[in-house]
């Protein structure tokens, strides 16, 4: 047992040094939001991505100097994992501590060890919160007037450089909140609380919250950013769940939100949020790890829970990943085809790579996050014929069937959406399509103002959320934007002549996209009226050159008309 404890100081020795990593790397984020360091600000994403694997290597590699998993006997893994426990105890990131353990058994053993004996398949407690709410949360006054209670909270949240005019912003949220709320709701309210974490993403930072009534509470967000001249000012202050939600939405960077106690943090959320999920809220803050850890407690519990059939998922059946789902669970499964298309040159490894990219990039509301895992166990009778028929002929190489239990090597779980050639298809409100084809376009031009180029741009490899959002989902094709060049289809009076045109593997013809981006004549007049500029490689060569000079747009994931500075007549890429 003495043996067994040492392991176990060794790893949460590991764990403690990733996290004060990972603390520093996002408590400076004020700093970056006051100087105005964009491209620090990603690459700070990255940086905390990549400390996690790196972190969990070096202990790793710390444990094969001390000891020869091999050969090492069960009980001592038991051993460690009840001496790791009682260090749980009292550890303020005990959730995450557990996660950090799991992903150096599922190191050592390659994810074939997945038992609750030997890591924590199952938590060792249940949070209750509350506990150490004190910790996390700010109370603000209400007895006196609204404007004393904003005076109050940017007396406490603190920066480092000015405000460009804070009274014209305490009038703003004065204004605001007393046109949101009626004199009787103002005056009923007993409590305004604010977790004391400022979150950053992208140029903006938000003060989050909740105002409580007797009757209702609702959430509270002060959305700020920062002008050219290095100057805060307050753009937006948000009381709707849905806008709210969109923040913490599936498609977005996490955030950067400084925190000791994370398990406080995000309870609070949940009681903002109810319709999120554990483990899409940890994935929000940054602990994407954790949040796949939370995942699949919550799959596990899901599927012991029903009894509907995995099927295969509705919509095209794509070129490079077999896609199936669970109809009552909210998620795709997406496993890497042993062959692609012979339209289709590209390899497995740059399949892989190309979802690594998309994963430490900023994902501005328009891709989708995706999750990946090695050796995930489904009960093999859950699987509908079809669906098990298709993943022996596209996918042997990456399944395995073992007893009851079907085995997936390696998949991708992305959020479940509508395929947006289905919304198309099947709706019939013209103001609905109008919108969505309208968001398409949208969605095409924000990612290429990331510096990326989405490749392949059926809209069958796009989604639409249930909030009429359209979000990208396939990666296999995307690349950077100065990897493609931009070129006019030849003038010729000759109809094949772009059948003889010397091509290469990077060129592109924007002129090309309206005939295949969609397929029905009405869509494709409606995507020209819309975005006409995306078929011009005139377009296409401005965004290039926004990208090559490191520029970074501002995207606003709530709705522009509740900024205080909308300007109606303002063309919709400036605000998005």
């Amino acid at each position: 047992m003495v043996r067994a404890k040492k392991i176990a100081y060794l790893i949460m020795g590991g764990f403690d040094k990733n996290y004060r990593r990972y603390t520093r790397i996002t408590k400076g984020a004020q700093e970056r939001f006051e100087k105005r360091l964009w491209n620090e600000c990603q690459q700070s994403i990255r940086e905390r991505i990549n400390d996690y694997d790196q972190s969990v290597s070096d202990v790793v590699a710390e444990l094969f100097d001390v000891m020869t998993p091999s050969q090492e006997p069960l009980e001592l893994w038991v051993e460690m994992k009840q001496a790791y426990t009682k260090l749980l105890a009292t550890h303020p990131q005990f959730e995450l501590a557990e996660t950090f353990y799991n992903s150096i058994i599922c190191r050592i053993f390659k994810h074939g060890q997945i038992d609750d004996s030997m890591m924590y398949v199952t938590s060792t407690r249940c949070f209750l919160p509350g506990q150490d709410r004190l910790k996390v949360v700010n109370a603000f006054d209400t007895s006196g007037t609204v404007l004393n209670m904003f005076e109050e909270i940017f007396r406490v949240y603190r920066f480092n450089t000015p405000f460009a005019d804070l009274i014209r912003d305490l009038g703003h949220l004065d204004d605001g909140l007393r046109h949101i709320l009626s004199p009787a709701q103002l005056g009923s309210v007993h409590t305004v609380e604010m977790l004391k974490a400022v979150f950053y993403r992208g140029k903006a930072a938000y003060f989050i919250g909740r105002i409580c009534m007797p009757d209702e509470t609702i959430p509270f967000v002060i959305a700020l950013r920062i002008n050219r001249f290095h100057e805060i000012f307050v753009d937006a202050l948000l009381t709707d769940r849905k806008d709210l939600s969109i923040i913490f939405g599936f498609a977005r960077s996490y955030f950067m939100a400084d925190t000791q106690y994370p398990a406080e943090v995000v309870a609070f959320l949940q009681e903002l949020l109810p319709n999120k999920k554990q483990f899409e809220l940890y994935m929000a803050l940054g602990f994407y790890k954790h949040g796949k850890t939370e995942f699949y407690r919550n799959y596990k519990d899901h599927v012991e829970a029903t009894n509907d059939l995995f099927a295969l998922a509705p919509g095209i059946k794509g070129l490079v990943m077999t896609v199936f789902h669970l109809p009552s669970y909210g998620v795709v499964f997406k496993v890497i085809k042993d062959e692609f298309a012979e339209s289709k040159k590209i390899t497995r490894e740059h399949v892989k790579d190309r979802y690594r990219l998309v994963k430490t990039s900023d994902r501005v509301g328009r891709m989708a996050d995706t999750h990946e895992y090695v050796n995930f166990t489904f009960p093999l009778d859950r699987f509908d014929d079809e669906l098990l028929t298709y993943l022996k002929e596209t996918c042997a190489g990456s399944i395995e069937i073992r007893e009851n239990k079907l085995i997936i090597k390696h998949l991708y779980i992305e959020r479940r959406m509508t395929p947006l050639n289905l919304y198309l298809r099947d709706e019939t409100d013209e103001e609905k399509i109008r919108h969505a084809i309208d968001e398409l376009g949208l969605c095409i031009k924000q990612i290429a103002l990331t510096n990326i180029f989405p490749g392949d741009m059926l809209h069958k490899n796009f989604g639409i959320t249930k909030h009429g959002r359209v979000i990208f989902y396939d990666y296999d094709e995307i690349c950077f934007m100065d990897e493609r060049n931009f070129r006019e289809i030849p003038k010729s009076d000759d109809p094949y002549a772009l059948d003889t045109l010397s091509v290469a593997p990077n060129d592109v013809f924007p002129e090309q996209f309206e005939h295949f981006i969609v397929g029905k004549k009405h869509l494709k007049d409606c995507l020209k009226e819309l975005h006409g500029d995306l078929m011009t490689p005139e377009y296409w060569r401005q965004l290039q050159a926004v990208c090559k000079e490191g520029k970074t747009i501002n995207f606003t994931p709530y709705n522009p008309t509740k900024s205080f500075f909308y300007e109606p007549g303002k063309k919709k890429i400036a605000y998005l």
